[in-house]
């Protein structure tokens, strides 16, 4: 087979023989191909931000996405499902003091469309602008990407048309998806995952959520406290959110329940199927006993998968993990100038995260040399009611790894904030090290504002500095990050409240070897 190259300098025609010189060199030899410095694959919340970083080192950055830029950051994902929370918490609040409230679907599926448009339409326009500047760094291409080698993109355009590109670096970012068991067939209309919820058409009068994780119990959260689907969650664990304490997984399962949702506890999911246009499916209790159930949805929420298949990473040898992930070292795979960031290695499938991946990579391609991620003074935030944010080990990962460590807990009912809200559920818990120089472990809070609470203690974390400065600062007043100062000073043995007084609202206890000691002073 004869491939026909026109170079159109030369104003020359040259015929090259296809299995002895590729098309990809020869259109590399001859300028046909476009060059750049960098080329991001993905436009989610990662590879959005990984283009944007390069910008600022003034190199010539090319992002391709094939369906839609912003990915799960905008669409069937965080935007929406928290934008969904912050309305059934308020719509939770007006049932309070007026319980035959009665939501309409339409009126909440508008504002969370609102939300989506606006967050993307400022996206786009702010594309849009970058490709317009007289010193044009920012090219937009969609499409689907596959990698041919190490420096080449093979870009297929919603035409069936092909393009081929160039780059001196590489950044995946190709983001998950919803995992889905392969004995469940999802129509994302009945059964479905967190893609198929914008499906619905009204509010379903009763939903069974599988998976009791952060998803599962947010999904879950959302359409009970909406106080129109009558919620239940399959747990085959001992508890909801088993990778957090239990005191926290107790708070949140109370809420869930006084809202109307039933937890299967120690249930396994034998079938489930959709019949007569409904869901049925088949419980297996410890012990053999089983149970039938019937609900016109089901949401599947069992975690994601990494985005891995059919962009060519066999191509260049790009190893992937034990799960299925992309091996990276500190943001860089095994091909040196080929790097990963966000949902694609799974290491913690957050937005912040990686967002934080992708500039870091960046970095490393362009800027001077860094320190490598840590992972330890990450904050998250999980939108459950109330909701629960989280910097940092908590006490079950302490005990895990034997480390020795003290732990503070101040009840929201001694926050004067929280009490002016009429919200006084929930707690501050801070873990650090069982020595005089009391380091940060790690912080829980539950409870109303609890995201506010947490950052000042993530800056103690990450630059290792202890917790007397903080203790001494002048915090506002009334507010919920007061409860913080507070757990502070109950370490130093100088709270206002005093532990051994209200032993039921402030809680100090030494854990050693896996055993915890309630203490009156950890002084």
């Amino acid at each position: 087979m004869l491939l026909q190259i026109t170079d159109l300098d030369k104003k020359a025609t040259i015929l090259v023989h296809t299995k002895i010189v590729s098309s990809t060199f020869v259109m590399e030899q001859f300028g046909i191909m476009d060059q750049y410095d960098l080329i991001v694959i993905g436009g989610g919340p990662s590879g959005y931000a990984g283009a944007m970083r390069a910008i600022d080192f003034g190199k010539k950055v090319l992002l391709i996405e094939k369906k839609r830029v912003g990915g799960s950051g905008i669409y069937d994902g965080v935007l929406t499902s928290k934008t969904l929370w912050e309305q059934a918490l308020k719509v939770s609040s007006i049932r309070e003091m007026i319980p035959d409230y009665d939501v309409n679907f339409e009126t909440i599926s508008n504002i969370v469309n609102e939300a989506v448009f606006e967050r993307k339409t400022q996206m786009t326009v702010h594309l849009k602008l970058l490709e317009k500047l007289e010193r044009r760094l920012f090219y937009y291409e969609k499409g689907t990407a596959f990698i041919e080698d190490r420096n080449t993109v093979r870009i297929t355009k919603e035409d069936g048309s092909i393009k081929h590109v160039t780059a001196d670096n590489i950044l995946i970012a190709t983001g998950s998806r919803p995992r889905v068991p392969a004995n469940i067939k999802v129509d994302e209309q009945i059964i479905v995952t967190s893609d198929g919820i914008k499906n619905f058409k009204s509010f379903p009068k009763s939903m069974v959520v599988l998976g009791a994780g952060v998803i599962g119990c947010e999904f879950a959260t959302i359409f009970s406290s909406f106080g129109k689907t009558k919620i239940t969650l399959i747990d085959k664990a001992a508890r909801i959110l088993p990778f957090e304490d239990e005191d926290i997984a107790e708070v949140i399962k109370d809420n869930l329940e006084a809202s109307g949702a039933h937890v299967h506890q120690g249930a396994s999911l034998k079938r489930m199927e959709i019949k007569n246009g409904k869901v049925e499916y088949e419980l297996e209790y410890y012990g053999g006993r089983t149970e039938i159930h019937n609900v016109e949805k089901a949401l599947i929420s069992i975690g994601r998968i990494p985005n891995v298949e059919n962009i060519g990473l066999e191509n260049v040898g790009v190893k992937l993990n034990e799960r299925g992930c992309v091996w990276d070292d500190d943001t860089q795979t095994n091909i040196s100038n080929i790097y990963v960031a966000g949902d694609v290695t799974t290491e913690m499938a957050l937005v912040n995260v990686g967002e934080r991946e992708a500039r870091h990579a960046v970095v490393r391609m362009f800027g001077p040399t860094v320190k490598p991620l840590t992972y330890k003074n990450i904050s998250s935030i999980m939108f459950l009611n109330p909701e629960v944010a989280a910097v940092g080990m908590n006490e079950q990962e302490c005990v895990a790894k034997g480390i020795a460590h003290k732990v503070v807990k101040l009840d929201y009912t001694t926050n004067a904030r929280a009490i002016a809200m009429r919200k006084t559920k929930g707690f501050f818990k801070i873990i650090v090290t069982n020595d005089n120089g009391m380091r940060i472990l790690g912080m829980r809070v539950v409870g109303e504002h609890a995201s506010s609470a947490i950052q000042a203690v993530a800056y103690l974390i990450h630059t290792n500095q202890g917790i007397r400065e903080l203790a001494d600062m002048m915090h506002p007043h009334p507010s919920i990050i007061e409860g913080v100062q507070e757990c502070l000073r109950m370490l130093l043995n100088k709270s206002i409240y005093k532990p051994y007084v209200f032993k039921d609202r402030l809680k100090c206890y030494i854990c050693e070897s896996g055993v915890c000691t309630p203490v009156e002073s950890l002084v």
